[in-house]
């Protein structure tokens, strides 16, 4: 099992980059990722994957909500989904490589590989494969976690040497409605630790006390959470969990 490189408890971490809703920071963006940069935060970052096999940093399968695109990300190749920009932006989707790039070492980079089954199952592998690809000599912190456990599971055959995290939830039927109701209490219970290897989850912060957290916590994995949006969320997390995801405030750097 790999630890988290220490920089990940130290600074809280920028969901999707230090976005702004109706601005030109929109989430995943390179301006967004500068953005948490220069406040000395953290990244949290999503990877989906182009029909070329490039790991691509967006968050949804589909462009509609984010983009002057429509349809799903995995329909275009990286070059087209360069020239699709994000809404109110002169910015195209960036890759993982672009990305890495611009970090390039000064912040921690926490990278979510979105789930491509559509019901949590065995994956094809391409994503996993592209996202290691582009790691590849990478010099800096960085971990990588997914909701799907079998991805995480994958990651740790591709790369050992990586650490790997599973995101976690309470699975209630109105946040994950694909779902069928016996993966969602599948996943609840958390089972898949040992096989991914996983040294950390990320868990839904109203849901922390959840005794599998506590039990995971106790064995010695790191608890990191999502999504945090007030300086009171980050203080209730913060009983439990050892660093936060946040967007739509800016929280306090140690000292």
């Amino acid at each position: 099992m790999i630890r988290l490189d220490p920089a990940f408890l130290a600074v809280p971490l920028a969901h999707r980059a230090l976005h702004r809703p109706g601005s030109e920071r929109l989430e995943n963006s390179r301006a967004a990722i500068r953005a948490a940069m220069e406040h000395g935060y953290g990244i949290e970052i999503d990877v989906q994957m182009s029909s070329d096999g490039v790991a691509m940093v967006f968050h949804d399968d589909n462009l509609d909500r984010l983009t002057n695109g429509a349809g799903p990300v995995r329909a275009h190749s990286a070059a087209g989904l360069a020239g699709i920009t994000l809404n109110g932006t002169d910015e195209g989707i960036p890759t993982l490589a672009e990305v890495l790039a611009l970090v390039a070492g000064r912040v921690p980079l926490l990278i979510e590989v979105k789930d491509q089954h559509g019901q949590m199952g065995e994956t094809d592998g391409m994503l996993e494969e592209a996202v290691v690809r582009d790691l590849a000599g990478y010099e800096g912190a960085v971990a990588l976690m997914s909701f799907n456990p079998h991805s995480v599971i994958r990651l740790a055959k591709l790369a050992p040497t990586i650490p790997r995290g599973i995101v976690t939830c309470d699975y209630a039927p109105d946040h994950c409605p694909e779902l069928t109701p016996q993966i969602r209490d599948r996943l609840r219970a958390i089972p898949d630790m040992e096989a991914a290897r996983a040294s950390f989850i990320s868990h839904q912060w109203d849901d922390l006390d959840r005794p599998r957290v506590a039990e995971l916590k106790a064995a010695g994995a790191d608890i990191l959470c999502w999504t945090i949006r007030s300086q009171e969320a980050a203080k209730t997390a913060g009983r439990i969990a050892q660093n936060i995801t946040f967007e739509g405030y800016l929280p306090a750097l140690p000292a």
